[in-house]
């Protein structure tokens, strides 16, 4: 009888912990998709007119679109690294794109002294990188494409926490052979140097469709940094086009535009991806650029483009669908930065922000399902480079930008294309918002760094 009620017993606790188990809500899926040097009215869903991107357009319909959304930096490698490390770029260091054209340092026995091969400086991994935090969470992490953030192996994105990795070290790539204008193979399985035939995004796409096919099952991050729409400017299915020095910015609006509808094709794969595999509700899928748009790009409203601080250098679209969790069709003025999504991913994973891992993006969740009121942001940027030196801040309304030695100050609200320098009617603003960037610039410098690359 005994026997009997102890077997009861075990029966009915197990019947508890399995119910409880089955309770538990299951941890979202996240799928970022960074576009390269897309401009603001490129898509459909931001007031483009010549690219057909429906699937692409399908994310803001059935999710959330942001007005007012930044990239870190004018350039590739410093969003990418605020991106990865949830913080501002200067704090590692990265602050310009890696590659031939920056200035670069190293740190030799406490002193700056110039680093001369352009290939070695990177991201050092500190352990506390969206994907091994992610990993921590239980996720099994994906990166497909471009990486930028260092050629070496130490620098590798496995290095940093993902489980898989295909795609390019550098900032740019021939689409077909995969080579760096130099020449030099850049493709990359793991941190194996692979070929591989076929057009690059198509590549990247397939990638990316097999890796929520095979993870259907288990909480997954997959980060798709698309080399599109970076020069060179080759159009899909024509491999007869080769990348040399002489040829590698040269292009058409028509050969951008068939360039970003191969990259909506993919999204389009990837939903029907997460549809059959019954995770399309509960999955973050967001998408974004890492900077303004370059010479091709439609920036429209705002002025300039990629490697300046103008609105055009550094407002891009971004779009949030989550089913489960974000209301359908929703437009949101809410000032945001590329480093607010590493937040926001951690968040929705269950990370529980710590002083051991620092953040200086928000979580947007909470005002994106009205749990908070839209707030107010104050954001900074800089280019120090040895000829240019431009800084800004994005403040209420109110835009600071020191372009070389010009102070300007513009109210968004009224000018979003910066054509009405208010300057010296609001010389106390312009006050407040430089002393605020020596302050903010003062933070970063203080910051601990392997590399300056400017």
């Amino acid at each position: 009888m005994r026997l009997h009620a102890l077997i009861v017993a075990c029966c009915a606790l197990c019947l508890c912990v399995g119910q409880a188990a089955a309770q538990e809500p299951k941890k979202p899926n996240v799928i970022f998709v960074l576009i390269d040097d897309m401009g603001y009215a490129d898509l459909g869903c931001m007031g483009g007119k010549d690219a057909k991107t429906p699937n692409i357009d399908r994310l803001a319909k059935e999710g959330v679109k942001f007005t007012q959304f930044y990239s870190n930096a004018p350039v590739c490698t410093p969003t990418r690294a605020a991106f990865i490390t949830g913080r501002y770029q200067q704090r590692s260091g990265l602050e310009w794109a890696l590659g031939f054209t920056a200035d670069q340092w190293r740190r030799e026995n406490g002193k700056w002294v110039p680093e001369a091969d352009k290939y070695a400086p990177g991201l050092t991994p500190r352990g506390n990188s969206i994907a091994q935090l992610m990993r921590r969470l239980g996720y099994y992490c994906g990166i497909f494409g471009k990486w930028h953030l260092g050629f070496q192996a130490r620098f590798n994105p496995l290095r940093h926490g993902f489980d898989e990795y295909f795609g390019v070290l550098t900032g740019h790539a021939d689409y077909y052979t995969h080579n760096y204008f130099d020449g030099t193979n850049v493709l990359r399985e793991g941190d194996k140097e692979v070929k591989a035939k076929g057009y690059l995004t198509d590549l990247i796409n397939t990638r990316a469709v097999d890796f929520i096919n095979k993870n259907a099952d288990r909480p997954f991050f997959l980060y798709v940094p698309h080399l599109a729409l970076h020069f060179p400017f080759q159009v899909p299915d024509d491999p007869t086009q080769v990348l040399t020095k002489e040829n590698h910015n040269k292009g058409t609006r028509k050969d951008y535009v068939q360039m970003l509808e191969r990259v909506d094709r993919g999204i389009g794969a990837m939903m029907t991806a997460l549809e059959k595999t019954g995770n399309a509700d509960n999955t973050l899928f967001i998408l974004s650029s890492d900077n303004g748009g370059y010479y091709l790009s439609d920036n429209t409203p705002f002025f300039h483009h990629k490697s300046t601080l103008w609105e055009g250098g550094v407002r891009v679209p971004c779009l949030m669908r989550w089913p489960d969790r974000l209301a359908k069709g929703k437009t949101t003025n809410q000032v945001g930065i590329t480093m607010d999504l590493t937040a926001t991913i951690l968040t929705a994973a269950g990370h529980k922000a710590n002083k051991d891992v620092p953040l200086d993006g928000i979580d947007l969740l909470p005002i994106l399902t009205g749990k908070q009121k839209e707030t107010e942001r104050t954001l900074f940027w800089r280019i120090d480079r040895a000829g240019r030196k431009h800084k800004s801040v994005r403040d209420g309304n109110w835009k600071y930008l020191k372009d070389d030695a010009i102070e300007m100050l513009f109210d968004l609200d009224k000018d979003v294309a910066q054509r009405h320098n208010l300057n010296f009617r609001h010389p106390e603003i312009v006050e407040r918002l430089r002393r605020a960037h020596e302050a903010w610039e003062a933070e970063m410098d203080r910051s601990e760094q392997e590399f300056l690359v400017k």
